[in-house]
């Protein structure tokens, strides 16, 4: 019995030793799953994030458009428009016009201080009086020195007077006609002298040269004015501005390069920035034969097919030249390659290789695309982009391909 005891006792499992293991591990379990949970918080922290952008959908240009040949940006002028002044400096009594009100032609506008002018009349009148008055006396003196001459030379013919009486009665009555002719041109001098204060007195009277629109006004009554600037600044040199409406056209610098597009004739659409989905009929007046140097731009006149109230003066424009529509090719080439706008902010890269970034499924995806002219906005695209995608019109420089995008809103 005594040597089996030593091998029941080898046998005896020490519950502290198995313990004290069990513990460690479990210590060991838990800073496994803690330092799992920190490296996926840390890679769920650094994973990329989504980038907000602006975007836009592709509108289709309608089938039956002509495209755009080229499209510009302008302002509304007018041809037809003058500040209107008067022709002497005077005191300002009376100004009837108001910002906004249509005048017309030869309205009374303004009126000045005629006291000054009033008085110049009169004495013109007394002036013209008295060489008239002179005039008539030398007109009597005259018919007598012709009835002394007379009677001289009759007495000198009787042999009764002398030869000297008779010269004497001829310079006599031949430096009366002398005088009176002299005095027939004072009456005339001071006819004229006349005419020019009654029309200074006329002037104090400021009349619209042309019907339309009074755009500003100038002047109130109290304020001196005159046709040249003077006394140090506080001397007004118009009453009013009036424009002619029926006059608007539209202007535009275009880049000297792409003026080859453009002839007179042409037809053209124009968009008010005030009303851009107004699409206004025009025309292609002439473009002017002149290039400025600094711009490398040449200047182009366009008329408005049919003008609107809501077309107004230094309106900001857009112009789309049309082409001539092309034949039966090109028209059916057309129809089978849908256009689409996009806004100008839309594109990317250089003239000779337009980019757009696409937006689809969250993620960024570059276009190349072909524009029918970069010059304007939106952007006529004829290959590339289909009609409802999304382009990124706003968001950052350093856009690559696939990456996250999150959408912030439309821009129309």
């Amino acid at each position: 019995m005594s040597t089996e005891k030593p091998s029941l006792e080898g046998l005896r499992i020490d519950r502290a030793e198995d313990r004290g293991s069990g513990g460690r591990g479990r210590w060991i379990v838990l800073g496994l799953l803690v330092l799992a949970a920190a490296l996926g918080i840390y890679f769920w922290l650094s994973r990329p994030r989504a980038i907000e952008v602006e975007t836009a959908a592709a509108v289709e240009v309608p089938s039956g458009s002509v495209a755009a040949v080229l499209n510009a940006s302008g302002y509304v002028t007018a041809r037809r428009q003058a500040t209107v002044s008067s022709k002497i400096t005077g005191k300002v009594i009376e100004v009837l016009v108001e910002e906004g009100m249509a005048v017309t032609e030869g309205q009374v506008l303004a009126r000045l201080d005629p006291a000054t002018v009033d008085r110049e009349v009169a004495l013109g009148e007394a002036q013209l009086a008295a060489t008239r008055r002179a005039l008539d006396e030398t007109e009597v003196r005259r018919k007598e020195a012709e009835v002394n001459r007379r009677r001289a030379r009759q007495l000198f013919d009787q042999a009764v007077g002398s030869q000297a009486d008779a010269d004497a009665a001829d310079a006599a009555a031949d430096s009366l006609a002398a005088r009176l002719a002299s005095q027939r041109e004072d009456v005339k001098v001071a006819e004229r002298q006349l005419s020019l204060r009654r029309q200074d007195r006329e002037d104090t009277v400021i009349r619209a040269p042309f019907s339309g629109v009074a755009i500003s006004k100038d002047a109130q009554p109290g304020e001196m004015i005159s046709p040249v600037s003077a006394g140090g600044g506080f001397t007004r040199t118009g009453v009013c501005t009036v424009v002619d409406m029926k006059s608007l056209e539209i202007e535009i610098d275009v880049n000297e390069s792409y003026i080859n597009r453009v002839k007179p004739g042409q037809k053209a659409e124009a968009a008010l920035d005030a009303y851009p989905d107004w699409k206004i009929p025009a025309t292609v007046i002439t473009t002017i034969p002149a290039a400025d140097r600094e711009k490398a731009t040449v200047r182009v006149r366009v008329g408005f097919d049919q003008l609107d109230p809501r077309i107004l003066p230094d309106m900001g424009v857009k112009v789309a030249f049309l082409g001539d529509g092309g034949g039966a090719a090109e028209a059916s080439e057309a129809a089978a390659k849908p256009r689409v706008r996009v806004p100008k902010a839309a594109l990317r890269g250089t003239s000779g290789e337009r980019v757009v970034w696409v937006v689809a499924n969250g993620r960024t995806e570059r276009r190349a695309v072909k524009v029918a002219s970069d010059q304007a906005d939106p952007v006529e695209v004829l290959s590339g982009l289909s009609s409802g995608e999304r382009v990124v019109v706003a968001g950052p420089a350093d856009l690559a391909e696939g990456v996250a995008v999150v959408e912030a809103k439309d821009k129309k």
